[in-house]
């Protein structure tokens, strides 16, 4: 998410430092701290401001960026720029409540063995700890969670605004987010979801000026169990549910693999509410249905 270096800018940048003054702080050469800020620029972390001859970078005003500097300032004898590298971030996001290697392992579908490397970086340095097997942050280092929440949520708007300026994030984790648009995208990464996607199944609906669109760098194609899971995030409501029976009755989706998508978007009751449905063919229905 973050390379080393651009998170010891950000932990070191003062509004109005030039790429020279940075240089001299971080003891690295100014070509290489160019690249750092050029990066975070693209990402909306900082910008840069021409004073004649001279280039100064200003932190950006975003949740992020202000409490990694808040944590960096408070904790100065913690390296946050060599602690958060790498994987940590991903398993921080997922660290808003107590849980096992196992748990975070499977939501941020990184290996176990990964996980527990992280998690017993941190905890040598005393930020989490454990109870009955359970990981969870010391002290107010929660922060290191909220930040790469706020982090994730930055990078994901960034994105967007680059293809769509007026998009609507409805639903996100730390890969991948789920966009409203006005506008048709056609960008690498975003896959088009929504009721537009019902047609690659032979379901033909009436379309609004809305646009929907996954964006994954790892996802090929939207799946049914995917699109069954991204018209409930679009709207719950009645219509949209018989929009999923007409789709889980015309697709053979494997029951396991929709269980599974709907426990990574929180839809788990939603889900099983469909499935008693078809199960009964309608003679348990919840109050929705």
């Amino acid at each position: 998410m973050l390379r080393r270096i651009e998170l010891e800018v950000l932990a070191t940048v003062d509004r109005g430092d030039t790429i020279s003054e940075l240089a001299t702080k971080l003891d690295h050469s100014e070509s290489y701290l160019s690249r750092a800020v050029g990066d975070l620029g693209e990402k909306g972390l900082v910008y840069t401001e021409r004073d004649g001859r001279r280039k100064r970078v200003v932190p950006s005003a975003s949740r992020a960026v202000e409490l990694y500097q808040d944590l960096a300032r408070q904790h100065s004898h913690i390296d946050f720029s060599e602690l958060l590298a790498g994987k940590t971030l991903e398993v921080l996001y997922y660290l808003d409540q107590p849980r096992t290697v196992s748990e975070i392992a499977d939501r941020s579908d990184n290996y176990r063995n990964t996980v527990n490397r992280v998690l017993k970086g941190l905890r040598d340095r005393g930020l989490v700890g454990t109870d009955d097997g359970r990981y969870a942050f010391n002290a107010d280092f929660g922060r290191l969670h909220e930040f790469a929440r706020e982090l994730a949520h930055r990078l994901h708007r960034q994105r967007l605004e680059s293809v769509a300026p007026n998009g609507t994030i409805l639903w996100e984790d730390h890969d991948e987010c789920l966009a409203q648009t006005e506008t048709e995208v056609d960008a690498e990464g975003f896959h088009e979801t929504g009721l537009a996607r019902f047609a690659a199944f032979d379901l033909q609906f009436l379309l609004t000026r809305r646009h929907y669109y996954l964006y994954s760098e790892d996802v090929a194609e939207i799946s049914p169990a995917e699109l069954c899971c991204h018209t409930l995030l679009i709207d719950d409501d009645s219509r949209h549910r018989s929009y999923c029976l007409l789709l889980l009755s015309h697709v053979d989706i494997d029951e396991g693999d929709l269980r599974e998508r709907a426990a990574k978007y929180g839809l788990e009751d939603e889900i099983d509410a469909l499935l008693r449905y078809l199960e009964t063919h309608g003679e348990v229905a919840d109050q929705v249905l």
